[in-house]
């Protein structure tokens, strides 16, 4: 049985919006689930990474195509 794999598109939201829709949404995943999120907000590579380092979760893999950033982030706890 695969985790599931929940998409979040933040493209065209800038900073706050991006990390604090991250957040609402792994909040509502169980643990070992895994989050996609799509942004293009500069500072949203620097916001979510330290969010995610912060609260104990972990970045599978961070993308960056352009301007776009794609994260993948998997639910610790």
């Amino acid at each position: 049985m695969s985790a599931t794999t929940k998409k979040l598109d933040a493209r065209g939201l800038f900073c706050p919006e991006p990390v604090f829709r991250t957040k609402i949404e792994v909040e509502r995943m169980q643990v070992g689930e895994t989050l996609t999120v799509l942004a293009d907000d500069p500072n949203a590579e620097e916001d979510i990474s330290r969010w995610v380092k912060r609260n104990g979760h972990e970045l599978l893999s961070l993308q960056k195509k352009d301007a776009e950033l794609e994260f993948s982030i998997k639910k610790v706890k």
